[in-house]
């Protein structure tokens, strides 16, 4: 049974991986497939675990610094899961921010991202989400987000062409206000 702290219900998705085993004509009794609903729920439980947290806890704690330059974490990979396949897609995510006063630990940013990024998600509602709540929680200046994946629902069905990436960007502040600091952060993320 689902419970508060861990709202996934297991057993429900097991039965339906175990529905599906049926529907494309394999049996779920055979050796190989006897334990896979199982392990399907559990993937299912780590893989959407961000459902159920709130990405602005890692926000609430900052350090005093009188810095107000560019900080810049790139190339924070990340792995998500497409809602509208329910395949993964991963890559990397830059995520550059000007502070007014304070700063926030660097990890910090790489938990958002696992929060926002562990949801049935599409690469633009992510960027965003991870752009509105920085610059929201963090009050910086300037605040940018590029997220750059490469799609299985891409790669590996449809038209199946494997390498090819989407590149999405979301900027607040500063870098969306003015031009010269813009081009400042994307060259220091290329």
């Amino acid at each position: 049974m689902p419970s508060k702290k861990n709202p996934i219900d297991q057993k429900r998705i097991a039965a339906a991986v175990r529905e599906i085993l049926f529907a494309i004509g394999e049996d779920p009794d055979r050796e190989g497939l006897r334990e896979t609903p199982q392990r399907v729920a559990r993937m299912y439980q780590e893989l959407f675990c961000g459902l159920h947290e709130d990405a602005a806890e890692y926000t609430k704690k900052f350090f005093s610094e009188n810095y107000n330059e560019i900080v810049l974490v790139r190339d924070i990979s990340f792995n998500s899961i497409c809602e509208h396949h329910l395949m993964p897609f991963m890559g990397s995510i830059h995520i550059g921010y000007i502070p007014d006063g304070r700063v926030i630990g660097l990890s910090k940013l790489a938990r958002v991202i696992e929060v926002f990024s562990h949801r049935p998600q599409i690469q633009e509602r992510l960027t965003e989400d991870i752009a509105e709540l920085l610059f929201k929680e963090l009050k910086a200046k300037a605040v940018a987000v590029v997220v750059e994946a490469e799609h299985t629902c891409m790669t590996l069905r449809g038209v199946k062409k494997p390498g090819s990436l989407c590149v999405t960007s979301a900027l607040r502040g500063g870098f969306l206000k003015n031009s010269s600091s813009r081009a400042e952060i994307m060259t220091l993320i290329r």
